[in-house]
């Protein structure tokens, strides 16, 4: 898979709605863990093996991240695992190039820290939602002894050695965390991390470290207690499944109506959505490590009000998938949004579909439905408003086409693929201003 579609290239889903999503698919391992669990690979010279990896965008770009610093990476048979190995990495400095391209970047500074003593990376990327709160890493960072440098284009820390410290996040922060625990990990001494963040690839890397040898406790909960060590081995692990991308099909068979069973996925990482979809007239049924979501086209939707939170509250990468829902339910429904400040970039987009939504003090979005949605042509801004902007297209009749799906290839491994394997029709263009279009179809 190429970093980026080339600029005279676009990426292009046409999506034909109106059809009854029925069928089975296999969730795909979690974008969301297996980045940081590929930066973890730094803090050892030994090898470290992941399986169950999606083949997306954004682990090709931490793959080539990884790779300049001289990690060795290759893909395990069968091509969903990789083998880390960075006896020969040198730490040094993310190229602004490849590292505004995901926000996952500034998860290098842990372990570069760690290991190295020193890091330097660009201001993070990745998609407009808002303010990073990347301060609160800095902070914690200063906390254990850093020395960190912010400039207009980049961050730059240097440590002899970490040394334990108590850190505290004014708000949970996933990548905050994340990063802490893999400074904390080689730090002398103990680090206490309070306010934590809890959410499922939290908890994976966690895991991840402990089999690497190293000592956390207080794994789930919101304060997390390091006890640093001297050295951390090699290890062998499973991505957990992408409970993100299951969410984000259970939504699909809801707004599109049919009946889709998600396997590879447990429940228990969903509990906020599952009720909410239960609220609002679906029929949901769990097992151990699957999901069935059922609605009959002609039933009726209800409004069901939510608010985004950190873990186990409703996920902020939910929230527009979620939102494309409640336009087909009948009656009127606040989306509240309380983790990103600027992540209502759909709505503009489902407007154009006919949607009836008001933004106020952007915090709220007030959708009245139920709404016949129209076809459109739009562009995607980011990963989750293209996410939504597919469940909004399932919805109206008639062919939708939307450009810059790269941006859906970033977190979600053959989304029109398994779409299209549950009924969905779906097609994938490359268009070129030097050459006529291709199409991959899947039907």
């Amino acid at each position: 898979m190429p970093l980026r579609p080339a600029r005279r290239r676009d990426q292009v889903l046409q999506v034909t709605g109106g059809v009854p999503l029925r069928g089975r698919l296999c969730v795909s391992g979690s974008k969301n863990a297996t980045l940081p669990l590929m930066a973890a690979s730094l803090l050892t010279r030994e090898r470290v093996r992941l399986s169950n990896v999606p083949r997306i965008l954004d682990v090709e770009v931490m793959r080539a991240i990884l790779t300049g610093f001289g990690v060795s990476v290759r893909t395990l048979k069968g091509g969903e695992g990789l083998s880390l190995r960075s006896d020969r990495a040198q730490g040094g400095a993310v190229p602004a190039e490849l590292g505004t391209r995901m926000r996952a970047t500034i998860e290098l500074l842990g372990p570069l820290l760690g290991r190295f003593g020193q890091a330097a990376i660009p201001r993070p990327g990745g998609d407009e939602i808002g303010a990073r709160r990347y301060e609160q890493h800095v902070r914690g960072l200063r906390q254990m002894g850093a020395e960190v440098k912010e400039t207009e284009t980049e961050l730059v820390a240097r440590a002899r050695r970490l040394r334990g410290g108590r850190v505290f996040f004014d708000l949970p922060t996933v990548s905050g965390t994340e990063n802490i625990l893999m400074a904390a990990a080689l730090a002398e001494g103990r680090t206490e991390i309070f306010n934590a963040a809890r959410e499922p690839h939290v908890q994976d890397l966690c895991r991840l470290l402990t089999k690497m040898g190293a000592q956390i406790h207080g794994v789930g909960s919101d304060v997390l207690v390091v006890e640093g060590v001297e050295r951390l081995g090699g290890a062998d692990h499973e991505v957990i499944p992408d409970y993100l991308e299951a969410g984000t099909y259970a939504i699909a068979a809801a707004a599109a109506g049919g009946e889709v069973l998600l396997e590879c996925s447990p429940p228990e990482d969903l509990t906020s959505l599952l009720l909410k979809l239960e609220q609002a007239g679906c029929h949901v049924e769990t097992g151990k490590d699957w999901i069935r979501v059922a609605r009959e086209p002609r039933a009726e939707l209800r409004p069901v009000d939510m608010s985004t939170w950190t873990f186990p509250g409703f996920p902020t990468d939910l929230q527009a998938q979620y939102m494309a829902l409640m336009t087909q339910a009948e009656g009127t429904t606040v989306v509240s949004e309380y983790v990103h400040e600027n992540r209502f970039q759909h709505v503009k987009e489902l407007a154009r579909m006919g949607a009836r939504i008001t933004v106020e003090s952007r915090l709220h979005a007030i959708v009245e439905g139920p709404t016949r949605l129209q076809p459109t042509v739009a562009a995607i801004p980011d990963i989750r408003s293209g996410a939504a902007l597919v469940v909004a297209a399932l919805c109206a009749p008639g062919t939708s086409v939307l450009h810059n799906a790269w941006h859906v290839d970033r977190g979600y491994q053959d989304l029109p693929g398994k779409l299209a394997g549950l009924g969905a029709k779906i097609i994938r263009t490359t268009t070129s201003t030097r050459a006529a279009p291709s199409a991959r179809t899947y039907e």
